[in-house]
C-alpha cells in the first residue's frame, strides 16, 4: 500500500488549490509517495480520493476539545523516578500542580503513575492505582474541569482512573501490554492515544535498529489502529504518537520529526511527545533535563508546522507563550 506524506506549509502564502492538512492550520499542494516503488513527489490534486480524505478530513474533537487549533497536554507525573521530574509531584497535593498547569495554558492533563523512561522497571497495578487515583480525585475536587488523560499500559489502572474522573487513556504500548485494555476502552467509549514503542521500557534503548524508521513506525501504528477498530474503538477517538525516544536513537528521532506529517495519512489526530527528551540534551549539549525547554519548544513548533494537533509538554507556560506567538504569525484568525 502506498503511503502519502503531505509536504506541509503554514502561513498566508497559500497557493490556489492547496489543501488543508487534517482540516487545520497547515496546508499542502504536494505529497511524497512511498511504499509502492521509488519515493516520488506528486501534486496534491492527483491524490486518490481515499488518500485525499485521510489527509484533509478535519479531525474529530478530542475529549470535548476542538482540534482546529493546537492543544497543549500538560505532563503530571506522580512517580518517584520519572526521568526529568521524578518525585516532584506525589500524592493528592499534586492536584495543585495540575491546576497550575491548566491556569498556565494546558488544555488537558496527562497523569502517569509509572515511569516509562529507558531502563524503568514495571510498577504493580495496585501501586500505580494508589499513585494516580488520589490525584485525579483531588483535581476534580479542586474544580479542575479540563480533560484528564491516564498514562498507563494497564487496564486495571485505566479503569480505576476513569472511575475517578479521567476522560481518556494514553497507552504507550499501543494496546500491546495488556490484552484487556482494548475491550475496556471500547466499553467505556473514551478516547485513546496509541504510541509506538519498540520493546519495553526496560529494553527499548538496547541498540534499536530500523531499516526505515519512518515507514516502520507508520506501518506499526496502522496495524495497531486496525486492531483497535476491530475491538470496537472508532478511529475518530484515536490519537497517534510516533513515540519519540521509545526504542529509537537520536538519528531515528530526527527522521521521525522530519517526516512527521506522514502520520496524518493514518486519518487520526497526531500527538507529539518530545518534551525534555535525552536526545535534545545530546544535540544541544544540555545535560540537565529541566533546562531543555528551549529545545523542546523548538521541536514542538516544528510539529505544529507539520499540522500536529497536540503537544505533550512539561513546560506548559513557556510552550503556551511560544504557541500563541507562533499562531499569531502563522495561523491568524
Amino acid at each position: 500500500m502506498p503511503r502519502y506524506r503531505a509536504i506541509a506549509s503554514v502561513g498566508p502564502d497559500r497557493p490556489t488549490g492547496a489543501l488543508a492538512l487534517a482540516g487545520g492550520w497547515a496546508w499542502f499542494d504536494r505529497v511524497e509517495i512511498s511504499g509502492d516503488g521509488p519515493e516520488r513527489v506528486a501534486a496534491a490534486s492527483d491524490l486518490p480520493l481515499a488518500a485525499r480524505a485521510r489527509l484533509t478530513a478535519p479531525r474529530a474533537s478530542l475529549v470535548g476539545l476542538s482540534l482546529e487549533r493546537p492543544r497543549i497536554m500538560g505532563i503530571l507525573n506522580v512517580t518517584p523516578d520519572s526521568f526529568s521530574d521524578g518525585g516532584r509531584h506525589a500524592g493528592a497535593e499534586a492536584a495543585a500542580a495540575g491546576a497550575a498547569m491548566v491556569a498556565a495554558g494546558a488544555d488537558l492533563l496527562d497523569v502517569g503513575g509509572e515511569s516509562t523512561r529507558p531502563g524503568a522497571a514495571e510498577v504493580p497495578p495496585e501501586e500505580e492505582i494508589a499513585r494516580v487515583v488520589p490525584v485525579i480525585r483531588a483535581l476534580r475536587a479542586r474544580g479542575v474541569v479540563a480533560p484528564v488523560s491516564i498514562d498507563t499500559r494497564k487496564a486495571a489502572v485505566a479503569a480505576a482512573a476513569l472511575d475517578a474522573g479521567a476522560d481518556m487513556v494514553n497507552d504507550v504500548s499501543a494496546l500491546g501490554h495488556d490484552p484487556a485494555m482494548a475491550g475496556l476502552v471500547a466499553a467505556r467509549g473514551v478516547a485513546l492515544c496509541l504510541m509506538h514503542a519498540r520493546g519495553t521500557p526496560e529494553t527499548m534503548q538496547r541498540d534499536p535498529h530500523y531499516a526505515n524508521v519512518l515507514a516502520e513506525v507508520f506501518e506499526t501504528l496502522a496495524a495497531r489502529i486496525a486492531l483497535a477498530e476491530a475491538e470496537g474503538i472508532a478511529r475518530a477517538r484515536i490519537l497517534v504518537d510516533p513515540g519519540i525516544g521509545f526504542g529509537k536513537t537520536a538519528a531515528h528521532n530526527l527522521a521521525l520529526l522530519r517526516g512527521l506529517s506522514l502520520f496524518h495519512d493514518l486519518g487520526c489526530a497526531l500527538l507529539l511527545g518530545v518534551s525534555r527528551k535525552s536526545f535534545i540534551g545530546t544535540i544541544s549539549g544540555e545535560p540537565e533535563a529541566t533546562r531543555r525547554a528551549p529545545g523542546s519548544i523548538a521541536l514542538g513548533l516544528e510539529a505544529l508546522r507539520q499540522g500536529a494537533q497536540v503537544l505533550r509538554v512539561h513546560d506548559v507556560a513557556e510552550t503556551a507563550q511560544a504557541v500563541a506567538l507562533w499562531r499569531a504569525v502563522n495561523a491568524p484568525g
